[in-house]
């Protein structure tokens, strides 16, 4: 009895042992590894899936989990408008228990309880693109993002030389284009270009006056510039509206320049500019620069209507979230990261560095 009580004792004991290695073998390929030996699992969720943009974000995060060691699944709503589709896929996410997610929410009130089910499973939260404006305090680690101010001063930067050719005795005028004025990171765009512009020409000793909507306007009169920034919001998005007021700009004798501040703003110029019976634009009549990167847009810079145009860097947006993703997972301490801007024109459109990042 002994014996067989040995025999039996021994043998539970094997059967453990296997059940303990089958668990931990279990548990190991439940984090996906790769060539480099990284056992790290981020959830991504973008705005969107099939646009351009979220394709080269997507490619971004793709290199940034080769590059770490980590596996990603990457999914976003058919659209942008799809609320309750993308807080299904944060609940997906949130369910699986993955070492970090990365969000680029549509809307922050809708997935609150989902943001607070993931803080309470100690699941780090990374933003990314627009981020998760509104999210607790704490409940976000860091973001990728562009910083919007910085990429509308690189549309000034980029402009000026040029402009300065038109710069004389006579003042000046600069419109800008603006979809709305409550859109964070449009009216950052705006404000980017307009502080920049206004730095650069008084650094000349060229007084400015900023007028046109009450949110963007200094303390400057026209009477008493040399540079006029008209800064025109539509009433409403639509294109009929962005075109009139690009129009409104486009027909001053003293206009010299124009920039739109996103895809929606560029196209209001370029229609706006069909509208007149010769163009209004071009090197040798008005510059006219924007950001994003539209099909509309790409041709109107390929046929000399645009000197050119910022885009983000969709690309490091997904790079520089899963990256962040990461190293939260790891327990560091991360930090909003600049994801840049990129200026192109018809000399680097269809360069290897730029046209990865342009999106339609």
């Amino acid at each position: 009895m002994r014996k067989s009580f040995k025999f039996a004792t021994a043998a539970l004991l094997a059967a453990a042992a296997i059940g303990l290695v089958a668990c931990s073998s279990k548990k190991d390929s439940d984090k996906a590894t790769n060539s480099k030996g990284g056992d790290y699992r981020v959830e991504v969720i973008a705005k969107g899936f099939q646009h351009d943009f979220w394709k080269a974000v997507n490619k971004g995060a793709e290199q940034a989990a080769d590059e770490f060691g980590a596996k990603i699944t990457f999914v976003g709503p058919q659209n942008e408008t799809a609320i309750a589709e993308q807080l299904e896929q944060l609940n997906n996410a949130i369910n699986k228990n993955p070492d970090a997610i990365a969000l680029a929410a549509l809307d922050t009130e809708s997935e609150l309880d989902a943001i607070k089910q993931a803080q309470a499973k100690n699941i780090p939260l990374i933003g990314f693109d627009s981020g998760v404006p509104g999210a607790p305090d704490g409940a976000i680690k860091a973001t990728a993002s562009t910083d919007n101010h910085a990429a509308g001063a690189n549309a000034a930067e980029h402009l000026f030389p040029l402009l300065e050719k038109k710069l004389g005795d006579k003042p000046v005028r600069i419109g800008v284009v603006s979809q709305e004025a409550n859109s964070l990171s449009i009216t950052q765009r705006t404000s980017g270009f307009i502080d920049k512009m206004v730095e650069l020409l008084e650094k000349k000793g060229i007084k400015t006056a900023v007028v046109g909507h009450d949110k963007f306007k200094n303390n400057v009169s026209e009477s008493d510039a040399k540079a006029i920034i008209e800064v025109r919001v539509p009433a409403q998005v639509d294109d009929a509206a962005g075109k009139t007021e690009a129009s409104t700009v486009l027909e001053k004798s003293d206009t010299v320049a124009i920039y739109g501040s996103n895809e929606f703003a560029a196209k209001a110029i370029i229609n706006a500019n069909g509208s007149f019976k010769e163009s209004k634009l071009g090197a040798d009549k008005i510059l006219a620069v924007g950001f994003d990167s539209g099909a509309l847009q790409q041709d109107a810079i390929r046929n000399g209507l645009f000197v050119g145009s910022v885009t983000q860097d969709p690309i490091q947006i997904g790079y520089q979230s899963v990256k962040l993703a990461i190293e939260a997972a790891q327990g560091k301490e991360v930090k909003d990261v600049d994801t840049g801007s990129k200026w192109y024109d018809a000399k680097n459109i269809d360069s290897d560095e730029i046209k990865p990042l342009l999106y339609q």
